[in-house]
């Protein structure tokens, strides 16, 4: 069968799967609409954590992030990895303890006040608008290439598709959801990996590949090295190491912002008891595990078959992928020189091509010229990591509004039915703003995706775990370090993606991208010192913190 019929049939079925799976487990209750009603098992629940937590950055942006960059990408995954354990260890089981249903929820509890969850409501909104619209970019990405349409068309397609089945499950069709979205994206991840392994290197498991010799008897690495260096690139293996300041700000605002992220949080509201929430979260380390220990190689297998087929060969001479890339608008070639011979340097002013980095894992299978069915099968496994993250960033921008919002705060009798309503109009506004947002996002997936978790590193976490470790801690200090925090972040950021900021102007030479990591910096120094000259919290808020800290029953056995 032709690409294109592969593609159909492999994403149409995919798409059916997740559409059943929505129907069968659609949300009747509140409840089940934002925490799936408590009852999904760790084994599950840690599928859709992985499904929900990898999204289009790990699946499409993060190899192509390496690919471009070298080792300078690695802040990425040690970044996001070291965040998960961070996540599981220190936050998830006492959150799940809590019992609320979000993080403003749990924000405004502990710190017994309306502002303080208004302030966390607006700052999950914000941050998970910011992430959605990098999740829409990866959509576009995906459906550009599988419907052969231009990119903005893409996204158009997608906002239809994650409005159908966001709206229609909530939590529960969307956990379910997503544990059929994890084997399809870790499958479609790993079988290429697989493939182009033993095709470049004759070992069948990447990881190893990736270290492994080539045909003339070179280390893969070296090789990569050498083609780089002879464009006129970095070394691969040493590409921006020595910018330490933002190995460190970028890998911490990353580490930091996922264990301050409302919509992986969330997830481990949906299990029976705390045991659970550990338990799934063992589960989604390993899950996640498989992906984020293969995307080194498959970045450096694309990037050594991409520099093979593209450098100093004729434009007439390109393979079919090539120019489906450019009727995408995600590949341009501009002949400077009119000799219709690519030249592909890092000298930009001789460098005629332009490859979007997020195109390269959906691209690496055609490179290789590996079978149709298995590039379909990395369209699909595409759709289904930016499809799942989207939907739960959008349930959390829908509870934080119909919940924290109407329900706590604007109209505490409306109905079950009435919040319901609310949380699904919610989601149907906010897809259509990330899709059209996505069009023209700040930067690639990966990029506007580490923006996000450098919001939620300046706004969340100081909140989440001085609210769980520190008894002392009021809503003066949560509500004052939450405000500084994530206006300092927003506005370095605006400045230096949107208002022309220079790099000369950088402070300290932080990138955007890391400045969530002095953000959150800020907010915990302001917040601990208004907390020390403002009033104690209330005794009972001080007995909240105690219970949620120490495990049920302890000291039973030594009580006579």
């Amino acid at each position: 069968m032709e690409l294109q019929t592969w593609t159909y049939l492999i994403v149409g079925i995919t798409f059916l799967i997740y559409i059943a799976v929505a129907l069968w487990a659609r949300a009747g209750s509140t409840k089940e609409f934002y925490v799936a009603g408590g009852g999904v098992s760790p084994l599950a629940n840690g599928m859709a954590t992985a499904a929900d937590w990898m999204s289009a950055a790990s699946y499409l942006s993060m190899a192509g992030l390496i690919s471009f960059t070298g080792y300078a990408g690695s802040q990425y995954l040690m970044g996001w990895t070291g965040g998960y354990v961070l996540l599981a260890l220190l936050l998830a089981p006492y959150l799940r303890k809590f019992g609320k249903f979000t993080v403003p929820d749990f924000i405004g509890e502990r710190y017994y006040s309306k502002q303080a969850r208004m302030v966390a409501l607006i700052c999950a909104i914000f941050v998970s608008f910011t992430y959605v619209v990098g999740q829409m970019k990866g959509v576009g990405v995906a459906f550009a290439r599988f419907l052969e349409v231009p990119f903005d068309t893409g996204i158009l397609i997608g906002i239809g598709i994650v409005f159908f089945y966001a709206v229609l499950g909530g939590m529960k069709g969307i956990t379910y959801t997503q544990v059929a979205q994890y084997c399809v994206l870790i499958f479609a991840f790993t079988v290429p990996a697989i493939f182009i392994s033993l095709q470049m290197t004759n070992n069948p498991i990447p990881q190893l590949g990736m270290g492994s010799t080539v045909s003339d008897g070179t280390y893969l690495l070296d090789k990569l090295n050498m083609l780089s260096t002879d464009l006129g690139f970095d070394e691969y293996t040493s590409a921006g190491m020595g910018d330490r300041v933002n190995v460190f700000f970028i890998t911490a605002a990353l580490m930091f912002g996922t264990a301050g992220l409302p919509h992986v949080i969330v997830r481990f509201f949906t299990v029976p008891k705390v045991r659970d929430a550990r338990l799934s979260a063992g589960y989604a380390l390993l899950f996640i595990a498989i992906l984020y220990t293969t995307a080194p190689a498959v970045a450096a297998f694309a990037r050594t078959n991409l520099i093979e087929t593209v450098s100093e060969k004729s434009y007439n001479d390109m393979p079919a992928w090539f120019s489906k890339w450019e009727t995408a608008e995600l590949i341009d070639f501009e002949d400077k020189n009119g000799d219709g011979i690519i030249q592909y340097v890092a000298d930009e002013s001789r460098n005629e091509l332009r490859i979007d980095r997020d195109i390269m894992v959906l691209a690496n299978p055609e490179i290789a010229k590996l079978p149709s069915w298995i590039i379909a099968l990395v369209v699909a496994g595409g759709l289904a990591a930016a499809l799942s993250t989207a939907a739960g960033l959008l349930l959390v921008i829908a509870t934080s509004i119909s919940h924290d919002l109407l329900k706590k705060s604007l109209r505490p009798n409306i109905t079950e039915k009435g919040e319901l309503l609310a949380a699904r109009i919610a989601i149907a506004v906010a897809v259509v703003g990330a899709g059209l947002a996505g069009m023209n996002p700040p930067g690639f997936v990966a990029q506007v995706v580490a923006l996000a978790f450098g919001l939620a590193a300046s706004s969340f976490f100081p909140a989440i775990v001085l609210g769980i470790f520190d008894k002392r801690m009021n809503k003066e200090g949560a509500i004052s370090g939450m405000i500084v925090g994530v206006l300092f972040t927003t506005l370095y950021i605006l400045y230096f993606k949107y208002w022309g900021g220079t790099h000369e102007e950088l402070w300290f030479g932080i990138k955007p991208e890391g400045i969530g990591t002095l953000g959150m910096i800020i907010n915990m120094i302001i917040a601990l010192i208004v907390s020390r000259v403002t009033p104690i919290p209330p005794k009972e808020v001080q007995q909240i913190v105690e219970d949620i800290r120490v495990p049920l029953g302890a000291g039973n056995a030594t009580q006579h």
